[in-house]
């Protein structure tokens, strides 16, 4: 039975793998992941993917923006794929877990440079900092 996700990667211009379908499925249901997390979690379920191929279909996913990279200061790339809105990320600083923030304004880039050096903005990343809930509760 042919995958929802099948049209999306034909879509972008990529052949449909084993490899691109499980990596696209598992990062459903564990946003800002990394490889070695995808990894894992992909190896628990059976599939049978190294670590260089994970990060070789993330990379070829990202390209295809069907995925979004994210790199918060001290952490390696995370992966996720809500793409398209501008969105935003607030990472604790304690544990590091992150939670996506809607555009501050609404619409992309969100914010306006005082002087853009003569690119056309197309998108901003911001990240905010702080204690998420569980951590705020255990100090």
């Amino acid at each position: 039975m042919p995958s929802e996700l099948e049209p999306l990667l034909r879509g972008a211009g990529l052949r449909i793998t084993a490899g691109r379908l499980a990596v696209l499925e598992q990062l459903e249901g564990m946003p800002h992941s990394d490889a070695e997390s995808i990894h894992r979690a992909l190896d628990a379920a059976g599939h049978r993917l190294s670590l260089q191929a994970v990060h070789n279909v993330l990379g070829d996913l990202t390209a295809a923006r069907l995925l979004r990279r994210i790199e918060p200061a001290k952490s390696p790339a995370l992966y996720e794929r809500r793409i398209g809105d501008n969105h935003h990320h607030v990472v604790c600083t304690s544990c590091g877990a992150i939670t996506d923030i809607d555009c501050v304004v609404g619409h992309a880039p969100c914010l306006t440079p005082s002087d853009s050096g003569g690119f056309e903005i197309q998108t901003a990343e911001v990240t905010f900092w702080g204690l998420c809930p569980e951590c705020r509760a255990h100090r």
